[in-house]
């Protein structure tokens, strides 16, 4: 039997090409495992609560840029977690027992406290602690036993493993201890340098037309001390040669007619776009089928009645376990 795994993305904006090493990553998983894969509405509301947004869109959205990858709903359960109450009841019965000290000590939280402080948002609420016991409920609602994740996210699955064991010592044995499953994810800058992200305007996204990736890559910062294109190159610098190393076949070259002065900063641009194009391109022709009619809409459905016939067993099993 194949074990299970469940893992979730937050529909804050469109997906970048950042993520496109994670999405690919949970295609791969799909034939050895049973895949559980979440469009997690709730999580997005932790950080984003005073935020005006359109989340039935940016969840259409991020169902297609996954469905366009390769997620495939004949092998994976695709779906909404606030269609599924069984999240917030499970959420609702682990807060009983979880010590504050326990929330308070994932890495995260302070980080995020101060980084997005910063930027004005005021994150000192019980959801924004509670998120990662949401996240515990959002895997052992469906009792995976692996879960994959950055390495940013372990203390998260190390939390998870916490409750697990909490809840079978108070009330029997019901959750396994998931594992996390550490993909290869090579870190990508923005266009200017800075992190890859929507709200800085410097990612690419996966849907993005030709025209679009075109102009993002002419905007990569390259080598400040090169003048002229036939001037020695320091690849090192360069943000452009980061994409380089991730799209394009022949690095090695790249990185000497570079060294050497032997290919400007605007051709050596024009191939990295080039390449990009050649991966993206399959995926938008996928997105355009998927876009047809209502299938999101069945896909999303379908999804949501696989996953409730396992959440909803699972919680039959921890009320009897907790009495109520």
């Amino acid at each position: 039997m194949k074990k299970r795994i469940f893992s979730g993305m937050r529909p804050t904006g469109a997906l970048h090409i950042g993520h496109l090493s994670v999405l690919q990553n949970w295609v791969a998983l799909q034939d050895e495992y049973e895949c559980y894969y979440s469009i997690v509405d709730w999580h997005a509301l932790t950080t984003g609560y005073e935020d005006k947004t359109d989340y039935q869109q940016l969840i259409r959205d991020m169902a297609l840029d996954w469905l366009s990858v390769g997620l495939d709903p004949e092998k994976s359960a695709i779906f909404v977690q606030s269609q599924m109450k069984e999240h917030a009841e499970l959420h609702l019965l682990f807060s009983m027992f979880t010590p504050i000290s326990w929330l308070e000590r994932v890495p995260t939280y302070k980080d995020q406290i101060q980084q997005l402080g910063q930027e004005g948002k005021d994150l000192h609420t019980y959801g924004f602690l509670g998120y990662p016991l949401l996240q515990a409920a959002d895997i052992l609602v469906y009792k995976a036993q692996a879960v994959p994740v950055g390495e940013d996210q372990i203390p998260h699955i190390e939390l998870c493993r916490e409750i697990a064991r909490r809840f079978n010592h108070l009330y029997g044995h019901v959750f396994p201890e998931p594992q996390a499953i550490i993909g290869k994810v090579p870190l990508l800058p923005g266009v200017d340098g800075r992190k890859m992200s929507k709200s800085y305007n410097n990612a690419i996204a996966i849907s993005a037309s030709p025209e679009e990736i075109n102009n993002k890559v002419r905007q990569m910062i390259t080598d400040p001390q090169r003048i002229r294109k036939d001037d020695p190159g320091h690849p090192g610098v360069c943000v452009a040669f980061k994409f380089h190393k991730i799209y394009s076949p022949d690095l090695e070259r790249i990185e000497i007619e570079c060294r050497e002065g032997k290919i400007g900063c605007v051709a050596c641009k024009k191939y990295l776009a080039e390449n990009i194009n050649k991966v993206l391109s399959p995926y938008r022709e996928k997105r355009k089928e998927w876009e047809e009619g209502d299938k999101v809409k069945q896909v999303l459905l379908q999804g949501a009645e696989q996953a409730r016939n396992i959440a909803a067993q699972t919680m039959n099993e921890v009320r009897k376990a907790m009495g109520i």
